[in-house]
């Protein structure tokens, strides 16, 4: 994978930003075991972090490999993290530096799932498929409703274990937001720039610690918990009908354990094998 990547080099007292070519090991491998669906468990989806930004050369690899991830409806929420650097401005740059420093981030693009496994081949769907399973202990659904300038949002969980130390982070994105995109990939025809791409899943706002999250409680078996977000439409929101919202549940140790994705007006019931 090419990677843009950052460090601060004193030369004529200028900070330079150099573009390397790295070679990554490709660390994707298949379950040698095929799990199977227990009746009543939740299905496991996957959280996909994009650390991008629109005048990143190598960035297009990630967005392609987001697109396979759609086109083959694997059970991902993609979130586009843009960033500004130096003197290279984004228009949907996100503040997310704690969060960069958290997951050690050093260049871009980098891809996460889940928080803690890195997405090395981007251009392969398997990573993204090792972390979608078929059970889980711990359910969301996303209900909302928008009146006017306001949003009301419900985030449910729902235990089949105990749990502790739980945290809840919940983002608010928006798609079709269109600018141009450096590219010095082979994707998208070769293009560079790419002429009025259109950037999904762009990060907008976040309801909750962007880092840690919010704390959880009652997560005991059996249980359910409500968490209520009443917002007015943050003001970044180019078009109120390519919001969306994600949802997810962090563990101790900061890992996303499972994660739902919601368009507005949505009332969603819990992923559950039959």
């Amino acid at each position: 994978m090419k990677k843009i990547l950052f460090a601060t080099i004193t030369f004529l007292g200028l900070i330079n930003v150099s573009c390397i070519s790295n070679d990554w090991e490709d660390n994707s491998v298949s379950s040698a075991v095929i799990e199977q669906p227990i009746s009543g468990k939740f299905l496991k989806n996957v959280l996909i972090e994009d650390y991008t930004g629109t005048w990143c050369q190598y960035c297009p690899r990630v967005l392609h490999g987001i697109k396979q991830v759609e086109s083959e409806q694997l059970r991902a929420f993609p979130v586009s993290i843009h960033r500004s650097v130096a003197s290279s401005p984004d228009p949907y740059d996100f503040p997310a530096t704690p969060l960069e420093q958290l997951i050690g981030v050093t260049g871009y693009p980098t891809a996460m799932l889940n928080r803690n496994v890195l997405w090395d081949n981007e251009i392969s769907t398997t990573e993204v498929k090792n972390q979608i399973k078929p059970n889980a202990n711990l359910g969301l659904a996303l209900n909302s409703i928008i009146s006017g300038g306001t949003i009301n949002l419900n985030v449910n969980i729902k235990f089949l274990e105990n749990f502790s130390n739980l945290k809840l982070v919940v983002y608010v994105l928006e798609d079709g937001l269109i600018y141009n995109q450096v590219n010095a990939t082979s994707f998208f025809g070769a293009q560079n720039p790419i002429i009025n791409f259109e950037h999904d899943h762009v990060l907008r706002a976040c309801l909750t610690d962007l880092v840690n999250g919010d704390a959880l409680t009652g997560t005991t078996a059996g249980a359910s918990v409500i968490k209520n977000f009443t917002f007015t439409i943050p003001s970044n929101i180019a078009n109120v009908t390519n919001m969306n919202f994600v949802a997810f549940v962090l563990d101790a140790t900061g890992k996303a354990i499972n994660v739902r994705g919601a368009a507005p007006n949505l009332i969603q019931t819990y992923q559950i094998n039959p």
